[in-house]
């Protein structure tokens, strides 16, 4: 069985701070405490000027969305405010949709959310895709919000960005933790009622639980395959239960990914990038946990720990047996690309193009390959076609 009709591919950029010091390794965490006179703003130019210009390359090359993502007090992620880098991203663009993976509604205000997404919309033409996350652990050590009640605030935060999109505004709005008297967005979004949503997570049951009360699409992003599987089933069985039926492309499927002329090569070019990844800038020492963000069935199930074992301490084997993890020639990735998504029944796979202290010349070598010899293979073995690898047909 090959991937399915209407599938489209992104590429995810999560924009690491990569020039540190030698001796980084000997420090606990990554995350939170870590001095941000480590921080060189004229390096920190330099890389959001080359990060943009990867993802500006790969609308270019014709992938179908591009993704950013939220992250706070961390070398691991330049984009505290990934709206911003959105934004940064809508004029250098034409076609492509951008996803924001995306600001943790709890810990934001919600009408100011609304608002932001609701520009954005507009300004990218009906572009943008959301997803909403609960935010890491290690978010809660940086925002003044009680990780207990997270949970119960974001539920509330959502209901308030929907009701702002609505078209009978002003609404007044009286919540628990937030309160309007005139709750009413200017502007409103191009796509209407609003732009596409997900939820993302590590498998929380309260997590696909409110995604399938909506009717959004849901993605546990680096959990363990086993995991996400088992989370986006659930997620089916639950939308069945409130009325909703999952599309495959409202579970969408992420890949690190390296593409060379052999699986050797790629192998080689990737592994110290994936080390880095996940021995160094993962590692968030006793930040990785909070009091009261894991419900107490969830807290014995885990044996205390939110993140994976993956985070922080790097196993190559390992991780590529229980990760989707691949390092290959264009049809080793294929082939690795076209099970997972029809395991997991998508028609969305997001390729994460950039790991670690990845060079550039690394990320346009695998974009390239990826846009004219992996995709199109997909796609011909989907249509049983040969491949003729024109630029052009990824944008079909």
């Amino acid at each position: 069985m090959a991937i399915l009709p209407e599938t489209e591919f992104y590429a995810w950029h999560f924009m690491p701070y990569a020039a540190l010091p030698e001796d980084i390794e000997d420090r606990d965490s990554l995350w939170v405490d870590l001095p941000n006179t480590l921080f060189d703003p004229e390096v920190g130019h330099s890389f959001y000027t080359r990060y943009l210009s990867e993802l500006v390359l790969a609308e270019k090359l014709g992938f179908d969305g591009l993704c950013v993502n939220e992250h706070h007090g961390t070398a691991y992620s330049l984009m505290p405010v990934p709206s911003l880098i959105a934004a940064a991203l809508i004029p250098q663009t034409t076609r492509a949709k951008i996803c924001v993976m995306g600001t943790p509604p709890a810990i934001e205000q919600p009408h100011r959310l609304a608002e932001t997404y609701a520009m954005l919309d507009v300004m990218s033409g009906g572009r943008l895709e959301i997803a909403m996350p609960l935010g890491t652990p290690m978010e809660y050590w940086l925002n003044p919000v009680n990780p207990v009640t997270a949970r119960e605030r974001q539920a509330e935060a959502i209901d308030i960005m929907l009701k702002a999109w609505s078209k009978d505004s002003p609404h007044r709005y009286e919540g628990r933790f937030f309160n309007y008297r005139y709750l009413n967005v200017w502007p409103r979004p191009y796509q209407q009622p609003h732009p596409k949503i997900y939820f993302v997570g590590s498998g929380s049951p309260e997590t696909i639980e409110l995604a399938a009360k909506y009717g959004f699409g849901y993605s546990s992003t680096f959990s363990p395959i086993a995991t996400q599987l088992a989370a986006q089933q659930r997620l089916r069985e639950l939308s069945a239960e409130y009325g909703h039926t999952v599309r495959p492309d409202q579970v969408p499927m992420t890949v690190q990914v390296m593409v060379a002329d052999t699986d050797e090569e790629a192998e080689r070019d990737m592994e110290p990038h994936a080390r880095f990844f996940f021995d160094v800038l993962l590692r968030a020492g006793r930040f990785s946990d909070v009091p009261g963000y894991l419900s107490i069935d969830q807290f014995r199930k885990r044996n205390g720990h939110v993140l994976p074992p993956s985070h922080g301490k790097f196993d190559w084997d390992s991780v590529r047996t229980t990760h989707r993890i691949v390092a290959g020639s264009p049809k080793t990735v294929a082939d690795a690309v076209e099970k997972w998504a029809q395991d997991a029944q998508t028609t969305r796979v997001i390729f994460q193009i950039h790991l670690g202290d990845m060079p550039h010349w690394k990320v346009v070598r695998t974009l390239t390959y990826l846009a004219e010899k992996v995709i199109p293979e997909l796609r011909a073995r989907r249509d049983g076609s040969a491949v003729s690898a024109p630029k052009a047909a990824l944008a079909s």
